[in-house]
């Protein structure tokens, strides 16, 4: 297996480059800094298997460069890693054919089983993301929530941290923050102590 990693941190690079050739000792892994360099090595490089993309590189022209990676190289799998917290972009970043999505600030453990779950093949999204779904929302007070929304809010009424909130939900402090951000939105607040309120005075806690 070929694999492009596309950061310009290079230290992640470098560790996620290591962790890769421990999982898959047939696996060849290069490396570039930005956009540029690999659009110039895939062109070259034709067979490559896939590209893991740090999407908030200053030279990553948003959805654009996506199809640009996918006209480069037909097939190519591509893994995006991003900081962005809009579940509209987010939304938008997946349908453009992408085979990972792994959010920045997910934890080291949770990052390995993402990986761990790509090199095997699969697809992988964050579970936060797979919930938004308009099969699993629920109507509370004129409000349409993910079960896990609701959940969310109930743990935020309590005075729980995000942290603490991850512990209880068994998920990551980046999955918790793809909640309580789809929850802001739905409830039109821009705070938690924002949300609270809202929820209380409609009825939703």
């Amino acid at each position: 297996m070929k694999i492009l990693i596309a950061d310009d941190h290079a230290l992640f690079r470098d560790n996620l480059a290591d962790y890769i050739m421990q999982k898959n000792k047939d696996a060849a892994v290069m490396q570039v800094s930005n956009f540029k360099q690999a659009t110039k090595l895939l062109q070259k490089e034709p067979h490559m298997d896939m590209v893991i993309l740090n999407y908030d590189m200053e030279d990553v022209r948003g959805i654009q460069s996506l199809f640009e990676l996918h006209e480069i190289s037909d097939g190519l799998k591509i893994v995006v890693i991003s900081g962005s917290e809009d579940m509209g972009e987010i939304k938008k970043i997946i349908k453009a054919g992408i085979t990972g999505y792994v959010p920045r600030r997910t934890d080291l453990e949770a990052l390995k089983s993402a990986f761990d779950a790509i090199l095997e093949g699969k697809n992988y999204i964050p579970k936060a993301l797979e919930e938004e779904n308009p099969d699993n929302l629920q109507k509370l007070g004129g409000k349409t929530l993910t079960n896990r929304q609701a959940e969310v809010l109930g743990l935020i009424a309590e005075g729980k941290s995000n942290k603490q909130i991850a512990y209880e939900m068994n998920v990551s402090e980046a999955t918790v923050k793809l909640h309580i951000n789809a929850l802001l939105r739905s409830l039109k607040v821009t705070n938690r102590t924002q949300a609270v309120i809202t929820a209380q005075k409609i009825g939703l806690i």
